[in-house]
């Protein structure tokens, strides 16, 4: 095994598979130096078309000849023309494949090289041409040119770019139970610009995969990924037609229920906007005394500056009373800003936490129609005055609470987050909850500059050509100007494609509005695979604020953990390793200090039985506010770079795991074993880069995740894991791998 891996890692490392194009050598040649040091990408955009050019240098560090096949990815389902391929100044014979042609040359190279770096790859077409010889030590550019048709999405157009993989090489153990991690070489410097000419065409672009700058300068908008590109890079360009643009992706890999992504973008704010009737509302009691004190009254200042002319607001302060700087809305002007800031000025911290009263004066006044009523709500404490029950607490407001929006900040440990999360589950807001040493006027400023200008209130998805389900948010919140919001869902299987009309109706300024889009759902497509775990992120967190409000059963644990399980997304009943306390024992003696965290939740529910319900866990404390702020990100999540940032959270609490995709794995001899495995579930052994596994692959497409950064993997299903060993293994074909998959997926 050691020679093996030895083997395995020299070749990488002399053949790096890295992003974008590469030189792959003939199979006869050994010791060709041949390496990638530099890409560059531009991108021109003239209404749908596309204009790629990539440049990449490549220098010759060996000591024959360098000779073989540029090979350049493309993305599968996207359509190309006016192909052109140089070297220098001399111009390459190349081909161009479609995905289905491409796959067996992919999948031939990871056989050959046994290194999985490529298999991302797989399902992209192909740009294919045999170079010139480079000589020892020279340094060649090879440039490719190509027109890439861009996909209506809706009301925008959609850009893909294949990045591929960009490292060398992944950790992998051997037998004795050392983890060997080779160096990875500094990643290859990568430029990426696209420009669209007639900027004023188009409302911001925006990614769903990376973050994205966007710079608009002179009539032009210039598009840069924040950061290294790694992976398929997917941009949608907004037409600026009507007041909310509509953008809708999908994704539909095999007979289950599809996946969409819909986004409105309204643009920038104009004089339709819905005033808004504001109220503040903020805790003064004695905990909040010193800094926390000067930094809400920083924030409510900022809350001030936010308002327009058409605007009312209110300011409500409480501790063992409830005071306010006026009983009726207040019309916003320069004498009416000073004396509120001067309220503000004048606020001490002292008493207790009279919640409840200060929750019945909010929401007193009601607004008419054509207004917008937000509630914005800061305590640091529980309730100690008055109404103390957190759960009668709620059901008061609610009662009271009309059309108010209602936006919640929790400072510090000492907040009940049940009732927080419950206040804004119910008033299309969100809670956040901000940390000791983080700012409350950051957060609150934030806030503030978001919901500066409603666009469109109360809406709702109309009519669609097909059955949806399991949209999230749940409810639709409130569009405001210069704020996209994104949907996730999911779509009946069909047997044909269907197109038609997506109409939305919205509240505008006190008038009901419609907008249609033409949309189209197909029975099959690959084109958008970042939206099932971007689905399955939002429905995690709601799921988990649904346990936090209505208590723990046996039947939404569940839910929450094949969810996690089949999308590889942490949660808190994925992330931990269940062992015998003398199986830790010997690992950490073999393989070092290993932190094994356990979840005595995932324990107990092993041995639930299904709609049993247990007691909820505590709403209070620094685990509480931690986790609820965690699913806030989760239900809000609106990138796979929001994923990574999520996962890459968790990171820090493991020594000797390693995180790859929402999932923790430990090493074991020469095995990663997902620690999600249960000792009682059944485990099917699949030989790597055997046909099995390329089917495998291709059945279960989320298994690509894992298998790209570990090679001999146990991975955890939701009935039955998959071991993929070296050694070999029966071929599985036909029902058997039908219900392998089914059992894998738990459905």
């Amino acid at each position: 095994m050691r020679t093996l891996f030895a083997l395995v890692t020299l070749t990488t490392m002399a053949a790096p598979l890295a992003a974008q194009g590469w030189i792959e050598p003939p199979v006869a040649v050994l010791g060709n130096g041949v390496s990638k040091i530099r890409t560059a990408v531009h991108v021109t955009v003239s209404g749908r078309i596309a204009q790629v050019e990539v440049e990449e240098w490549f220098r010759n560090d060996g000591t024959i000849l360098g000779e073989g096949d540029y090979l350049y990815p493309l993305p599968g389902e996207a359509v190309f023309s006016n192909f052109s391929l140089f070297q220098g100044d001399q111009e390459l014979r190349g081909e161009t494949m479609d995905a289905a042609r491409a796959r067996s040359i992919y999948e031939e190279i990871v056989r050959r090289k046994r290194d999985p770096a490529l298999i991302e790859l797989v399902g992209h077409g192909m740009v294919r041409a045999r170079i010139f010889p480079i000589n020892p030590g020279e340094t060649r550019k090879i440039t490719l040119r190509y027109t890439q048709v861009m996909e209506r999405a809706g009301g925008a157009l959609h850009f893909q770019y294949a990045a591929g993989s960009r490292h060398d090489g992944t950790p992998r153990p051997i037998r004795d139970g050392a983890v060997i991690r080779p160096s990875r070489p500094a990643d290859i410097p990568l430029s990426f610009v696209l420009e669209i000419a007639d900027g004023d065409a188009f409302r911001d672009p925006f990614s769903p995969t990376h973050g994205v700058e966007v710079e608009r300068r002179d009539g032009r908008i210039r598009v840069r990924p924040e950061g290294n590109l790694r992976g398929n890079f997917a941009l949608f360009l907004p037409l600026a037609r009507g007041l909310v643009g509509v953008t809708m992706a999908t994704h539909k890999p095999s007979e289950d229920p599809g996946y969409f992504m819909l986004t409105l973008s309204p643009g920038d704010a104009d004089g339709e906007s819905a005033p808004r009737d504001m109220t503040v509302v903020v805790d003064v009691s004695g905990s909040m005394s010193g800094e926390k004190l000067d930094q809400a009254k920083a924030a409510l200042r900022q809350v001030l500056g936010s308002l327009g002319e058409r605007d009312r607001f209110r300011l409500i302060a409480f501790s063992n009373m409830v005071s306010t700087h006026s009983r009726d809305w207040i019309e916003v002007s320069e004498r009416t800003l000073r004396a509120a800031r001067r309220w503000v000025d004048g606020l001490n911290a002292d008493g207790g936490t009279n919640i409840a009263g200060a929750l019945r004066e909010a929401f007193r006044l009601e607004s008419d129609e054509s207004r917008l009523p937000i509630v914005l709500f800061l305590t640091d404490g529980l309730p100690s005055v008055g109404e103390e029950n957190p759960e009668r607490i709620a059901q008061q407001a609610e009662q009271l609470r009309n059309r108010a929006r209602v936006f919640a900040f929790g400072v510090g440990y000492d907040v009940n987050t049940y009732l927080l999360d419950r206040l804004t589950a119910a008033g299309r807001g969100a809670t956040e909850y901000v940390e000791p040493t983080e700012d409350v006027e950051r957060a609150i400023g934030t806030l503030a500059t978001k919901i500066q200008h409603p666009v469109l209130t109360d809406l709702e998805i109309d009519d669609v050509p097909v059955r949806l389900s399991e949209i999230y948010p749940l409810e639709l919140p409130d569009l405001f100007a210069g704020e996209e919001l994104i949907v996730f869902g999911r779509y009946a299987a069909l047997d044909h494609d269907r197109a038609g009309a997506l109409r939305l109706t919205a509240r505008r300024a006190g008038r009901t509005e419609r907008f249609t889009t033409d949309v189209t759902f197909p029975a099959h497509q690959l084109g958008s695979d970042f939206i099932p775990r971007l689905w399955a992120s939002r429905k995690l967190g709601h799921l988990a604020r649904q346990i936090r409000i209505e208590g723990h059963s046996a039947d939404l644990e569940r839910e929450i953990r094949e969810t996690a399980l089949r999308y590889g997304l942490l949660s808190e009943y994925t992330s931990y390793l269940v062992q015998e306390p003398e199986v830790v024992a010997a690992d950490a003696l073999r393989a070092g200090s290993i932190a094994m965290f356990q979840s005595a939740n995932a324990r107990r529910a092993s041995g639930r039985s299904s709609g049993a319900a247990v007691p909820a866990s505590p709403p209070v404390g620094r685990k509480a506010v931690q986790a609820a702020e965690r699913q806030r990100v989760q239900r809000e999540v609106a990138s796979a770079a929001d994923l990574d940032r999520l996962e890459e959270s968790f990171a820090d609490e493991a020594t000797g795991l390693r995180l790859v995709a929402g999932r923790w794995f430990r090493p074991d001899r020469d095995m990663w074993i997902d620690t999600a495995h249960r000792g009682s579930a059944s485990v099917v052994e699949v030989e790597i880069y055997s046909k099995t596994y390329f089917d495998l692959l291709q059945a279960l497409p989320e298994l690509e995740r894992w298998l790209t950064e570990l090679e001999s993997v146990l991975i955890a299903g939701a009935e039955t894991s998959i071991k993929f060993v070296a050694e070999r293994a029966p071929s599985i074909e036909g029902n058997a791998l039908a219900r392998l998959v089914q059992e894998f997926r738990g459905h």
